[in-house]
C-alpha cells in the first residue's frame, strides 16, 4: 500500500517587502557607512560599501518581494532586522503559532482534526530554541497523538521530513503523519550584506501524510519513490549556534548568519540535483519525459531553469516548471511546497509530478508522485 500527501496548507505573514524598499534601506545603510569611514575609505584601509539596486537584484535571483514577520526593523537602516517581541514560557511561541496556522489549513484540505495525527515533524532551516521541541509544542495545541520531533537539513528539510513520514507510515508506528516547515529566514539574514540582502522571505508550510487506502482528500498525491542526497560543504554556512556564546565574540559577526559562496553552489548543486532527479527516475523505471510538474526549491530562477532542462532534456515551459520567488523570495525547506501548494490545479489523475528541495550540506531531496 502506498501513501500519500493528502493535504498541503500555507500561512504567510502580513508584512511584505518589495525590493525597492529592501534597496532603499540598504542603500541608506552604505551611505551612512561610507561618510563615517570616509577618512579610513580615502587612505584604502577600509573598502566602502556599493550601493544595490532592483535591477541587480531581479537579475541575481528573479525575486521581486518578500513576506516577513516584521517590515518595520528590516527597513529601519540602523538596526536591519525583524523585531521579535519576547513572549513567556507560557505563551505559544512564535514557531509553533506559525505552524498551527498551516497545519489547520492542511488539515482542513485533507478532511482530518488534530486528534488524528500521531506524529509531527518540525522540519525547518532553523528554531528558535533548542529545546523542548517546537514539534511537542505543536503536538500538543494540536491534541495530536504519538510523537513528535524537530529536525535540520537547511533547505531540504521538508523533503527529508517527507521520506521519514513515508518510512513511518511503511513501518506502522504511525498512522498519520504532519510534516511543518515554519520559516523564519529573515532573522537569520545578513541585511548588511549587498549580495545576500534579498535572499530570503517568510512563511510556514504544512503536509499530511497518510495511507492511500484511509485518506478522503480529494487532491491526494501517491509517493512512488524517495531519494535523499548529501555532500559536504562549506559554501553555504551559518555559525550561530549554543556555542557562538562561549567563544567570546560578537552575536553579530558576518558568520553567525546566512554566508554563501553564490558562484560555487550554483555550479556544484546544479548538476548533483539534476543527477540524483535523473538516476531517481531510472531506477523507478519512470521516463523524465512524462513528467507534468517539476516543484523545485526556489532559491534563484537560472538555478532552477537549468536543472528542470536537464532532467526534460529541453527548456521547461512556466506550467511544467513553476516558480514562486517573485512573490515569496527563497523560504528555504518550505520553498518547493510553497510551488506545490500554488501550482496543483489542472493536473490530471495518474499525472507524474516531482518534488525537489536543495541546499546548504550540500543536501538535496527528490519525492517522486503521482496524481490521485
Amino acid at each position: 500500500m502506498k501513501n500519500v500527501i493528502s493535504g498541503v496548507g500555507l500561512y504567510t505573514p502580513v508584512d511584505v517587502i518589495s525590493n525597492d524598499e529592501l534597496v532603499e534601506s540598504f542603500n541608506c545603510f552604505v551611505a551612512d557607512f561610507n561618510a563615517r569611514h570616509s577618512a579610513a575609505i580615502s587612505i584604502g584601509e577600509t573598502e566602502p560599501l556599493q550601493p544595490s539596486s532592483t535591477a541587480f537584484i531581479d537579475k541575481a535571483s528573479g525575486i521581486l518581494s518578500r513576506y516577513v514577520i516584521d517590515k518595520n526593523g528590516i527597513l529601519d537602516p540602523e538596526r536591519m532586522k525583524p523585531y521579535v517581541a519576547p513572549r513567556s514560557n507560557d505563551q505559544i511561541s512564535l514557531q509553533a503559532e506559525m505552524a498551527l496556522k498551516a497545519a489547520n489549513l492542511a488539515l482542513d484540505e485533507a478532511g482530518l482534526k488534530g486528534s488524528e495525527i500521531d506524529c509531527v515533524i518540525v522540519a525547518c532551516s532553523n528554531l528558535q530554541r533548542a529545546y523542548p521541541a517546537v514539534a511537542i509544542e505543536v503536538q500538543q495545541a494540536l491534541g495530536a497523538g504519538g510523537f513528535a520531533f524537530d529536525m535540520n537539513v537547511a533547505c531540504s528539510s521538508a523533503t527529508f521530513a517527507l521520506q521519514i513520514a513515508d518510512n513511518t507510515l511503511q513501518a506502522g508506528t504511525a498512522s498519520r503523519v504532519l510534516v511543518v516547515n515554519p520559516e523564519i529566514c529573515s532573522a537569520h539574514l545578513n541585511y548588511r550584506d549587498r549580495d545576500s540582502h534579498f535572499i530570503f522571505g517568510d512563511a510556514c508550510t504544512a503536509m499530511i501524510v497518510e495511507r492511500e487506502d484511509v485518506a478522503k482528500s480529494v487532491n491526494q498525491f501517491r509517493i512512488l519513490g524517495t531519494r535523499l542526497q548529501t555532500s559536504f560543504s562549506n559554501n553555504i554556512r551559518n555559525n550561530f549556534g549554543f556555542l557562538t556564546k562561549c567563544e567570546d565574540r560578537s552575536f553579530d559577526s558576518p558568520d553567525t548568519y546566512f554566508v554563501q559562496q553564490g558562484r560555487k553552489v550554483f555550479k556544484e548543486v546544479v548538476p548533483m540535483v539534476a543527477e540524483l532527479i535523473i538516476k531517481h527516475l531510472d531506477d523507478l523505471q519512470l521516463p523524465a519525459s512524462e513528467l507534468k510538474r517539476l516543484w523545485l526549491h526556489q532559491a534563484n530562477i537560472n538555478m532552477n531553469s537549468l536543472i528542470a532542462r536537464k532532467v526534460l532534456g529541453r527548456d521547461p515551459s512556466e506550467t511544467e516548471a513553476p516558480t514562486i520567488l517573485h512573490e515569496f523570495g527563497n523560504t528555504s525547506s518550505a520553498a518547493s511546497i510553497i510551488a506545490f501548494q500554488r501550482f496543483r490545479d489542472g493536473l490530471q489523475s495518474e499525472d507524474l509530478c516531482l518534488l525537489c528541495s536543495f541546499g546548504a550540506g550540500y543536501s538535496a531531496g527528490s519525492i517522486v508522485l503521482r496524481k490521485v
